[in-house]
């Protein structure tokens, strides 16, 4: 203590008292470190320490800085390159910093920053594809171009356009195979695929009140695509509109979440059980289409939910029938995830005692397993079993097109498939999904079906048992590019054998 109380501190002057202070703190702490006296808080309690468990920080003098290191020490990652769209006006896509104020036309809690984007992908492959009656190796090209212009941040109009290809048929040169037309046909098309305003009412109306409405109101009219039950029930852009009370909850019911979407079509209406006379598909018919589908999430799973109605007039007066579906996803323990789907078609009563193109049911089972690794390597197992005619509400394939690779063509070079409809039909695919370190994926897949009945022509496509073995790879090579190659073989009783195999490169922007 002598030390510390010095002349120094026996002096009356200003700085002497500073350095009085600066003692007596100097030895408070050393008091302290060497056991003089301490005050505690009586709430606090004094627990052992080893202080044996704790050293001096590190010193990096010997380890000069170095970015290669640092970027290590995150994995070894870096910014990824971004691919831009193909135009960008007014405010780019991706940008630094933050956005500037947005104007004020639809209110001052509706402000608008313009934005309008064209964004997409081309793709092209060279296939050889044998569909049995069809054998045609082929080079094909599509374009697929999404014209967006974003008016708030709710609000904004759509399009989307696919100039190189026409009524199924794509820009292509047919090069070998016993059915070729010979030479290049080049298919444009003018079209607008669709042309759409989505906003959210709710929005809208706090702009105008300049006040921040309580409910969200989202609405879309035009010719509108639309997409439920991943496209099993319905997937088709058809010109009408919907509306969706969204964001509800029922505490008493125990559901966290849920959604009811009404929507109406009165023109440009796709359905496989509205044919052509010469048996094909398009949306130039007198159809229209009124629905509504939910979800709900609730019960540590996943609800969806639909009614739909489908109506004809002219050709197809005779066509109407009516669908509802249903589906449940949850996952089971940590092993399994599991989704069952049910859709049934019925009322269709036609003219004339002719065949029914729309009426019966199909139960299709999703599963897949949960590995150590369940981000990249997920094996699947789907099943189905149909009976009578089930048709999707809205669409233009059959409701198999997600049960396996061995169910989906590519839409492109007409790459051959199973049997897609599930008409007095059942069975499954069982197939591997591996994404590696998310760089590249590998799909491998065994799938069969079998009839139910004898009689093809009371409703089956499919005029035998059938067995599919399929294999698809795909890895980006450069930002924006991508390659992909499919093999598929087919072994059909009754019919000619399918086959194909393609490669595809894909730029996307």
């Amino acid at each position: 203590m002598g030390k510390f109380l010095s002349k120094p501190c026996r002096a009356s002057a200003l700085p002497a008292l500073f350095v009085c202070a600066i003692a007596l703190s100097s030895w408070q702490v050393l008091a302290a470190e060497y056991g003089g006296p301490r005050k505690m808080d009586p709430a606090a309690k004094e627990v052992e320490t080893d202080r044996s468990k704790f050293g001096p920080d590190p010193t990096y003098e010997d380890k000069p800085y170095s970015a290669e290191e640092q970027i290590k020490i995150y994995g070894g990652k870096r910014a990824v390159e971004v691919v831009r769209p193909l135009i960008e006006l007014f405010r780019p896509q991706y940008s630094e910093g933050p956005f500037r104020q947005g104007e004020n036309p639809l209110g001052a809690k509706n402000t608008s920053s313009l934005q309008f984007l064209a964004f997409g992908d081309w793709r092209t492959a060279v296939a050889f594809n044998d569909n049995g009656a069809l054998e045609v190796g082929q080079l094909a090209t599509r374009l697929n171009l999404d014209l967006d212009l974003k008016l708030t941040g709710t609000e904004r109009i759509h399009a989307f356009i696919r100039p190189l290809d026409k009524s199924g048929n794509f820009s292509r040169h047919e090069f070998s195979g016993d059915d070729r037309s010979g030479g290049t046909n080049l298919e444009l098309d003018g079209n607008i695929d669709t042309l759409f305003f989505e906003g959210d009412i709710g929005a809208i109306y706090s702009g105008f009140i300049d006040e921040h409405a309580t409910f969200d109101l989202p609405v879309a009219f035009g010719l509108t695509p639309f997409i439920f039950q991943n496209g099993v029930w319905v997937e088709d852009a058809f010109s009408g509109g919907a509306i969706t009370l969204a964001a509800k909850t029922s505490p008493a019911l125990n559901i966290s979440n849920m959604d009811f979407t009404f929507f109406a079509g009165f023109d440009k209406v796709t359905t496989p059980a509205a044919r052509d006379s010469l048996g094909g598909l398009n949306d130039d018919n007198d159809l229209n289409v009124f629905g509504v589908a939910s979800f709900f999430d609730a019960n540590e799973g996943y609800f969806e939910a639909g009614y739909g109605r489908v109506e004809g007039e002219d050709e197809f007066a005779d066509i109407d029938y009516q669908s509802i579906t249903g589906a449940f996803t949850s996952r089971y323990g940590a092993w399994l995830s599991n989704s069952i789907r049910f859709v049934g078609t019925f009322g269709q009563d036609r003219n004339n005692g002719t065949q029914q193109t729309a009426d019966g049911q199909i139960i299709l089972l999703e599963n897949s397993l949960i590995t150590s690794l369940p981000s990249t390597l997920v094996p699947y197992a789907n099943f189905w079993a149909g009976f009578d005619r089930p048709q999707p509400l809205a669409d233009d394939s059959g409701l198999l097109k997600n049960t396996g690779i061995s169910f989906e063509t590519d839409g492109l070079t007409g790459f051959p498939k199973l049997d897609d409809t599930g008409h007095n039909t059942f069975g499954g695919a069982i197939g591997v999904s591996y994404i590696f370190a998310l760089n590249q994926q590998l799909v491998v897949e065994a799938a069969a079906l079998e009839p139910i009945g004898d009689d093809v022509e009371a409703g089956r496509a499919a005029e035998g048992s059938q067995l599919g073995l399929s294999a698809r790879y795909q890895r980006p090579i450069a930002p924006g590019w991508i390659v992909r190659t499919d093999a598929m073989m087919g072994f059909l009783e009754n019919v000619d054998d399918i086959r194909g195999v393609r490669f595809e490169i894909r730029r996307k922007f």
